[in-house]
């Protein structure tokens, strides 16, 4: 079989029986469709000369985009190893990039308030105009439940009950999780829900029509940072993404739990969490101070008779 078959082939075995997303799978068929036009349609035949050609194109990518590569070609060459199609595995021959991650890029306190005033101050016009009351729902669930943007965009228009402060969610690899709902956020969707028709399929439909798909994206993207602009943020530093980040990691700094922040993000492997843990130091020492159990009698000790540890026993 050539490589468009194969590469194929191993996408849908990569989405039924490894539960890949959408994107993940949509971005290895590019990683292996250039590889192949690399090597002239011979990937399924490449040896580890012909793979390290292949890696010689990825010198000026950045590593994570590096690591998704050669993920995707040794799972795939692992794939055609498994169903027979090859005797090897020339997959060692690929770069591994160092496991650190880069911090995530964040929003300040004060930055997340200048959104929400820009906000409070369309929402006051009387009356507030539908599209405000949508950006006020996307805006609430994106830094209130942290919601990534494919997830928010996508919900169906009964997906949030007023009265369930929750929401099962299917999310990246198809897993489910429950992600907590505040009372703003439900107010601000009730607000909006009210615009859409009752028989529409989205809670977030494109145009505003019934008939239609759901918001994209990129329109998600596009409003994001037409409201950062419109805030005095710059909207270079604001995007879904972010404020998703943001969500994770002001609530990391309140003392969220590391593992209900990962079972509230959907991340398979808690080492994803782990990112969040990026709290200035001044205030896990503050921590340390007001939280450990021997603050209490290093405080009680203050008013205490020194000790002179220089006096020797008697």
């Amino acid at each position: 079989m050539n490589d468009a078959a194969l590469i194929d082939r191993f996408l849908e075995m990569l989405g039924a029986e490894a539960g890949a997303a959408r994107n993940t799978l949509a971005a290895y068929r590019s990683d292996l469709r250039l590889a192949s036009d690399t090597l002239d349609g011979r990937l399924v035949q490449a040896d580890a000369a012909a793979l390290q050609k292949v890696a010689g194109g990825w010198a000026d990518l950045a590593r994570a985009t590096v690591a998704r590569k050669a993920a995707a070609l040794r799972r795939f060459f692992a794939f055609l190893a498994d169903e027979g199609h090859r005797t090897d595995d020339p997959g060692a021959a690929l770069p591994r990039p160092g496991a650190g991650r880069s911090l995530p890029r964040t929003l300040s306190h004060a930055d997340v308030d200048r959104l929400f005033a820009a906000l409070t101050e369309r929402l006051a016009r009387t009356p507030p105009a539908p599209l405000d009351l949508r950006l006020a729902a996307l805006i609430e669930l994106l830094y209130g439940s942290g919601l990534r943007a494919s997830e928010l965009v996508s919900l169906p228009r009964s997906a949030i009950h007023p009265d369930r402060p929750f929401l099962i969610l299917r999310g990246k690899g198809g897993r489910e999780r429950m992600v907590p709902l505040s009372d703003r956020a439900r107010a601000a969707v009730a607000a909006w829900r009210a615009r859409v028709p009752a028989d529409a399929a989205w809670l977030f439909p494109s145009g505003g029509q019934k008939g239609a798909g759901h918001l994209s994206r990129l329109r998600l993207y596009q409003l994001v940072k037409a409201l950062a602009a419109a805030a005095g943020v710059p909207p270079d530093r604001v995007s879904p993404h972010v404020l998703r980040h943001a969500f994770a990691t002001h609530l990391m700094e309140g003392g969220a739990d590391l593992r209900a922040l990962q079972a509230m993000l959907g991340h398979a492997d808690i080492a994803t969490t782990e990112i969040y843990t990026h709290v200035d130091a001044s205030r896990l020492v503050e921590l340390v101070n007001a939280r450990h159990p021997l603050a209490e009698v290093l405080a009680s000790r203050k008013g205490a008779p020194s000790v002179d540890l220089n006096r020797t026993g008697s």
